[in-house]
């Protein structure tokens, strides 16, 4: 009788530790194996269940503290995988809204998919920079508003139009062509300054000679 309770109490502890809860205690970032907390126990260094790991891996790995599932096949801790992730006091959910597909990250960015309003947004802290290399970024948006600095280091193509409300710095240059109807390259409302000099069809705005001039105290005539 006392071997069938034995027999007993040993099923029902493998049967409970068959799907168990637990928070994340130690990580081995190069190994991908983590240890977890159930209960007063400690696990071994088990494997977490990532979203891909074939031809194509994800890597997002779980943070101390984490609240997770540990699934033990056969109810042995020692043959456990560990399922992120649930909600905890510590970690809350980023948002509440059904309609948001949001990711929050430790320094405070927030990336969220909107599909109520169709909006996608990144929400990134002071110093952040975005790299997109390399290759070819294509905007099919009818209107894209860049609200700080943009610095292009090489080519920059705009099929529509280009609207600049600050000061354009142009350090190499610039050749301006007129447009397939016609009419002037450029037209400009106001002043232009040359520090150095202007030339038109050849002819150089500060060295060209004039024509009926004499010597004295004369004014020339208008540039010919």
């Amino acid at each position: 009788m006392q071997r069938m309770t034995a027999d007993y109490s040993d099923l029902l502890r493998l049967i409970l530790n068959l799907i168990r809860f637990g928070t994340i205690a130690d990580i081995n970032h190069d190994t991908q194996r983590v240890r977890v907390k159930v209960g007063e126990n400690v696990t071994t260094w088990r494997p977490w269940i990532t979203l891909r790991a074939g031809d194509s891996q994800t890597w997002f790995p779980p943070s101390l503290g984490e609240q997770v599932i540990v699934l033990s096949p056969e109810g042995d801790f020692a043959n456990a995988a560990i399922l992120p992730a649930i909600y905890s006091d510590k970690y809350k959910s980023p948002s509440t809204n059904p309609a948001h597909h949001t990711t929050r990250y430790v320094d405070g960015t927030v990336v969220q998919y909107d599909s109520a309003t169709h909006t996608l947004t990144a929400t990134l802290p002071d110093g952040t920079s975005v790299t997109l290399a390399p290759g070819k970024v294509t905007s099919n948006a009818e209107d894209t508003e860049c609200t700080g600095n943009l610095l292009v280091q090489k080519n920059l193509v705009v099929n529509k139009n280009l609207t600049v409300n600050g000061m354009s710095a142009l350090n190499a240059g610039m050749n301006v062509q007129a447009g397939k109807a016609g009419g002037p390259a450029a037209v400009v409302q106001g002043i232009i300054q040359a520090t150095m000099d202007v030339v038109a069809a050849g002819i150089s705005l500060v060295k060209h000679p004039h024509s009926g001039v004499k010597k004295g105290d004369d004014d020339t005539g208008g540039p010919k």
